[in-house]
């Protein structure tokens, strides 16, 4: 028998989330049975936190659930022909370092994966952040050559990776993030132009001045302040792609307009929200593209990993501060 380790939501968030809201508990897990339904024992390897945890804890769980998450998993235990012993798997198990599974639930990382490259970017750049920047990009903004592409939150694990797709695609790309670090990474990464939002005297006149003729596409991961000031430098017939607003995941009270229906009505724009898994039937699809981009070194990826499953918690919380240069990861 098996004792897993899994971190639980003890309390809501009540605005910004705190160590206190969260439970360590120990789970002993059933022993496999030949002919039974659950007949894999995995163990977690590398866990992710996202941004999405937050709204989504709200929404989705009760206290006392195991936190919502995905991890890359090593099977340690197999009664299902399907799944050997020792291979590696992404699974959406929440926040624990064991589990049970009867295999349907389970994606396998590519067989074109090779040794060389970290099991932990099928969380990241060839996961389901990648993804998201990859659809985002081709099926929402429909970003074509020679077009402006602005992202917001562009040192994060969606945003670094939107910019690189963009540029890849022929477009110039601005982007943002809090710190000069992050600037100067992203200008490492490719990015023609980016900025410091919080240093900056006017964010109007620094998006302004980034790019005069105003912006074909933006890929909106902030929401907030940010996207009302952008918005009203789209271009005519500009795209907005809305896949996050985490200005808004920690407000007590809702923040109040500007509001988007005048630059909307006068230029033309489309915006559109999305959610990734929208894609599901094309997941392979995308991340086949995307490891083939990062093997070729087209698209580099930034890893901010933490050690021990213990610091889940405060992993989640400096993410959610920004702390994180690319995607943020624990290592069990």
């Amino acid at each position: 028998m098996v004792t897993a380790k899994a971190w639980v939501l003890k309390k809501h968030f009540e605005g910004f989330p705190k160590t206190s809201d969260f439970d360590l508990k120990m789970i002993e897990l059933p022993n496999l049975k030949d002919g039974g339904t659950w007949n894999l024992l995995l163990e977690s390897v590398f866990l992710s936190v996202d941004p999405y945890m937050r709204p989504y804890s709200q929404r989705d769980m009760k206290e006392g659930d195991i936190m919502i998450g995905t991890q890359v998993a090593r099977i340690v235990e197999s009664k299902n022909p399907a799944f050997a012993v020792g291979a590696f798997v992404v699974a959406r198990s929440g926040w624990r370092t064991h589990f049970i599974s009867d295999g349907k639930d389970l994606q396998r990382l590519p067989s074109s994966w090779p040794e060389s490259l970290p099991k932990s970017l099928a969380l990241g750049t060839v996961g389901m952040p990648g993804l998201t920047a990859y659809f985002g990009l081709l099926e929402v903004c429909k970003m074509k050559p020679g077009e402006t592409v602005l992202v917001n939150a562009a040192a994060g694990a969606v945003g670094s990776v939107v910019g690189q797709l963009a540029k890849i695609g022929g477009c110039k790309v601005v982007g943002c993030a809090g710190s000069d670090d992050k600037v100067a990474y992203l200008k490492k990464i490719g990015f023609d132009e980016a900025f410091n939002y919080k240093t900056v005297a006017s964010l109007d006149e620094a998006l302004r001045k980034a790019s005069p003729d105003g912006y074909d596409c933006f890929f909106d991961n902030v929401g907030g302040e940010f996207a009302s000031v952008a918005i009203n430098q789209m271009k005519k017939y500009g795209r907005i792609a809305v896949c996050g607003a985490i200005s808004q995941y920690n407000d007590s009270v809702p923040q109040k307009g500007p509001y988007v229906q005048v630059p909307m009505i006068f230029k033309e724009l489309q915006m559109e929200g999305f959610l990734v898994s929208r894609w599901n039937n094309r997941w392979e699809e995308g991340v086949k593209a995307l490891l083939k981009w990062v093997l070729e070194g087209k698209v580099k990826c930034h890893e901010h990993v933490t050690e021990g499953f213990e610091n889940m918690p405060m992993a989640f919380i400096g993410m959610l501060k920004g702390e994180n240069l690319g995607k943020a990861i624990v290592k069990v």
